[in-house]
């Protein structure tokens, strides 16, 4: 087994405006800690912090419910990024280039359960509109064999992770399963877009 395909995805046809110094962005694909070791190796993202989204808006949750499979949250990174240094249109394009396999469902190598679906969680119109614009385009692209199942799903907040979740793989970059499914992702970053690769990850 081997971590999620590395696919060429296309520039966005329609990415998203914004007028704000910052903005922020949620993103899920799996276990959180290779998504928010993936994007806090971006540059213009400020912070990237590993938690859980998608479930009910007041249901207060953790790492050991979330790992049942049964509360509806994923684990998601939150990340905070400086629009005039990378778009959110960008961020999703590195995300389905190098983070996520958006074919599979409820599944991300090695792990499986609704807590790892891929999906989306835009927080304001713009977001919206260029998420759901850039899965069109992925699915007439037919990078991948199989259907696309990412989805687009309503924001109902954000949840932090602990702080044992945060900045795991610059912490633990030797970790067995950092080494076999998250740093490849971090590699084929930094090769397929050189650019926008920085060494030093955001906090």
């Amino acid at each position: 087994m081997h971590a999620e395909p590395v696919v060429p995805a296309p520039i966005p046809a329609l990415d998203a405006q914004s007028s704000r110094s910052l903005e922020t962005a949620i993103f899920a694909g799996g276990c959180y800690w290779g998504v928010e070791g993936v994007f806090s190796h971006v540059k213009g993202v400020k912070l990237a912090v590993a938690g859980f989204a998608g479930g009910p808006r007041d249901r207060k949750v953790d790492y050991d419910m979330v790992s049942g499979g049964d509360t509806g949250f994923a684990e998601s990174v939150r990340v905070t990024y400086d629009p005039k240094l990378v778009s959110y249109g960008t961020l999703l394009r590195i995300f389905f280039s190098v983070i996520t396999d958006p074919t599979t469902l409820n599944y991300q190598r090695p792990d499986s359960g609704t807590q790892y679906r891929s999906a989306l969680f835009p927080l304001n119109a713009e977001q919206d509109k260029a998420a759901r614009a850039y899965l069109a385009q992925l699915q007439k692209a037919g990078l991948w064999r199989d259907p696309i199942v990412t989805k687009v799903e309503p924001f109902t907040g954000f949840q932090d992770a602990g702080a044992d979740h945060q900045d795991f793989m610059a912490r633990y970059p030797h970790h067995p399963y950092i080494q076999r499914w998250d740093m490849p992702k971090l590699k084929a970053f930094r090769a397929m877009y050189p650019t926008l690769y920085r060494a030093v990850p955001a906090a």
